[in-house]
């Protein structure tokens, strides 16, 4: 993938420093005049080749079918189980079909894991990734329309799965297979303490008056219980100081309901484990312009990603998570939409 390889090259030598370049909230929306080329994301089969090679390199990586799509497609767990006994943190990516970006960035993470840098790390910490959960949606193999969607390339990419369901809509009747799978044979089967929900918003989102990279937000249902919040809070502390610290990220806080149907208030209630949503600016495709992001700030995107599981894996690992300050979200301001300048 071309982007992905420049992604690659740009982190090898220095995986988290910031290169010099334009912060990630500049990068411009497509506006109808950039480049918006789906060919350059991995497809689904693309994906799971991926997957299966890197399991091959690495001797502590698993992978698990964990249920099937709508359209038969399998859905795939990635597995660093050291310790039983360790924390465990799930990464849960593309919910949504069209919110690509964090997919590609958790690949890469997965690649790093196998690396000599994280050596050590993984003794102290599990982890989980669901690296697409929505794989109809992601190669745009579903039953109704998209030809008002604005991706040029192989395939258009949706919110939706193949029958036109938001799966983050899903977590309390669990009606969808994709649903089903992560329910009934991740969150039930594995002793999970945090997960992060990683998702793209629209494109004009600002803190400040500057326009964010991405923006956070911990479980806000008045039924949680609240050392699950505290955590939550804390898992959000080390993602924020890890990444708006780097002078290319910018974050802001989310503004989020109460609905349990979504994920990052269900699955904090009904099993007990810290949630935090990370919504990363701009999506890969939709059928409304506005929220679609030029490829200028592909790069920016997944290193944002690979920033994010890399500190909370090691915050977990180490314990430092729970020293983190949650103080700073007394005063993190909620973003807001930048007014349109037509």
């Amino acid at each position: 993938m071309a982007f992905s390889v420049a992604g690659a090259l740009m982190l090898s030598a220095a995986p988290f420093t910031a290169p010099v370049a334009e912060a990630v909230g500049n990068g411009p929306g497509y506006g109808g005049n950039e480049t918006i080329n789906t060919s350059i994301l991995h497809t689904y089969d693309e994906m799971v080749s991926y997957l299966k090679t890197q399991e091959a390199k690495q001797k502590n990586m698993e992978l698990e079918v964990i249920g099937q799509s709508v359209k038969g497609r399998d859905l795939y767990l990635v597995k660093y189980m050291t310790n039983p006994e360790n924390p465990t943190i799930l990464f849960l990516t593309q919910q949504h079909g069209n919110e690509q970006l964090t997919t590609e960035g958790a690949l890469e993470f997965i690649k790093h894991l196998g690396t000599g840098k994280m050596k050590g790390v993984t003794d102290g910490v599990n982890i989980l990734i669901v690296p697409m959960l929505n794989a109809d949606g992601a190669m745009g193999d579903v039953d109704f329309s998209l030809e008002d969607y604005v991706a040029s390339g192989d395939r258009n990419l949706t919110r939706y799965n193949a029958r036109e369901v938001d799966l983050n809509r899903d977590h309390v009747n669990k009606i969808q297979p994709e649903t089903q799978a992560l329910h009934n044979n991740v969150m039930r089967k594995y002793d999970i303490d945090y997960m992060i929900d990683l998702h793209h918003q629209g494109t004009q989102s600002e803190r400040d008056g500057q326009l964010v990279s991405g923006s956070i937000l911990y479980p806000t249902t008045p039924n949680v219980d609240p050392d699950v919040l505290l955590k939550s809070k804390q898992l959000g502390a080390v993602v924020f100081n890890a990444v708006d610290s780097t002078g290319w990220g910018h974050i802001g806080k989310y503004s989020g309901g109460t609905a349990e149907t979504i994920s990052r208030n269900g699955i904090a209630v009904e099993y007990g484990i810290s949630t935090l949503l990370f919504e990363m600016r701009g999506m890969s495709d939709h059928e409304y312009e506005p929220y679609v992001l030029g490829q200028k700030s592909n790069g920016y995107l997944i290193k944002q990603t690979i920033t994010t599981l890399d500190a909370a894996v090691r915050a977990i690992a180490d314990g430092s998570i729970a020293d983190a300050d949650v103080s700073f979200w007394d005063t993190l301001a909620t973003q807001t939409n930048r007014p349109s300048e037509e």
